[in-house]
């Protein structure tokens, strides 16, 4: 049988019955699942603010498109990202006119303080942190950074549903935090995200603009006696962006069980840790110090990482790659060259097969056919 690097599972009963509450009462849109589920993610997160939103794409995109009207930044102003990520990371950035200036990755695959703060000019307005695989980096050397230099501070946690840092939900440090909740993320639904603002203010901007600029939702339009105020105004050129009940209810059942879930991919990761970290071949990423990740990626790095997935595939086994240097796709081909570590990095990283129906077992048959099979 074929071990896919991603099988989302989900607990089909109990979201069956969430989503069912939905169909029951006629509510399948914004409001009801969505607000109960934004409640619960602040619990657990700590977060002052949650917007429930159709993609963590489109999170992405308030985060930037809000933070600069509410902070004068003007076509042509920078945000330092990471090359190595999503393309939806630095696609958020040009969306709004602004320029994605990269900085190189560290050993964790995160932005290197280091090289971030030589690439800080006169035009920098913020920067675009990933915690790539759920790892943290060295994500408190960029909040200092930009405390240092008063630059706004987004954390792109896609994939860092559950991570701790040094015992707590890192994001109170910045400006906003957005989330994924696609279909393979550790929090699976078939498709949503969540963007966290610190500011009250802009959470409130923020829902509007998600609802096509309309100052009132449907569901807030309407009482508990089911009267319905049609009247509202439009403030902003918005989007539809907003998350829906039933991607809300699934995603109510799946924080039920997200830090169990992770918690058994951290075991997966010390499996493959057991078998490959003696090996002189394969390097395992390294967790940050003080990180609890969420284990979203389990990456390892290779001289002849080509040859590895080949051989992978041909034992049916189908790793990935996260991610292609951003810069090598021709939209960023303007900054190629300015961060070799990331370059380098990208052409040995392989991502290993890592959730919640693979076994022991499973993890020994691919460390055996790495170990025993692999020409090195």
């Amino acid at each position: 049988m074929a071990t896919q690097l991603f099988v989302p599972s989900y607990r089909t009963e109990e979201c069956l019955e969430q989503i069912r509450e939905c169909l029951d009462t006629g509510w399948t849109g914004v409001g009801y699942k969505t607000i109960e589920f934004e409640n619960e993610w602040k619990k657990y997160t700590g977060l002052n603010n949650a917007h429930f939103l159709n993609s963590a794409t489109a999170g992405l995109h308030l985060a930037v498109k809000i933070l600069k009207e509410y902070c004068g930044w003007q076509d042509g102003d920078e945000i330092i990202s990471t090359p190595l990520t999503f393309v939806s990371t630095n696609h958020a950035i040009l969306y709004e006119k602004l320029k994605p200036v990269f900085a190189d990755v560290d050993e964790h695959l995160c932005l290197d303080p280091q090289d971030v703060e030589r690439k800080i000019t006169f035009r920098t307005r913020a920067v675009m942190f990933v915690g790539l695989g759920g790892n943290t980096g060295r994500y408190p050397e960029i909040v200092s950074l930009c405390k240092k230099y008063n630059l706004k501070l987004i954390l792109d946690a896609a994939h860092m549903a559950g991570t701790h840092l040094n015992g707590a939900i890192p994001g109170k440090e910045a400006d906003a935090v957005v989330y994924s909740f696609h279909s393979v993320k550790n929090l699976p639904t078939a498709d949503a995200g969540v963007v966290s603002f610190a500011s009250d203010e802009l959470d409130s901007i923020c829902r509007k603009y998600s609802w096509l600029g309309i100052n009132k939702d449907t569901y807030s339009r309407t009482d508990t006696g089911g009267t319905y105020k049609w009247k509202y105004d439009v403030e902003y050129l918005g989007y539809k962006y907003h998350g829906n009940s039933i991607m809300a209810a699934i995603a109510l059942v799946q924080l039920k069980y997200l830090d169990q879930d992770n918690e058994y991919r951290r075991k997966i990761a010390s499996w493959y840790n057991a078998s490959l970290s003696e090996l002189d071949y394969i390097k395992p990423i390294p967790v940050a110090p003080g990180c609890e990740s969420s284990t979203h990626l389990y990456i390892v790095e290779t001289d002849k990482r080509d040859e590895l997935l080949e051989l992978l595939n041909n034992n049916q086994i189908y790793p990935g790659v996260h991610y292609r240097d951003n810069t090598e796709y021709n939209i960023y081909s303007y900054a190629r060259g300015d961060c070799p570590n990331a370059a380098e990095k990208s052409a040995r990283i392989l991502s290993l097969p890592v959730h919640l129906k693979l076994t022991q077992a499973d993890i020994d048959n691919i460390s055996n056919i790495i170990t025993n099979k692999f020409k090195r």
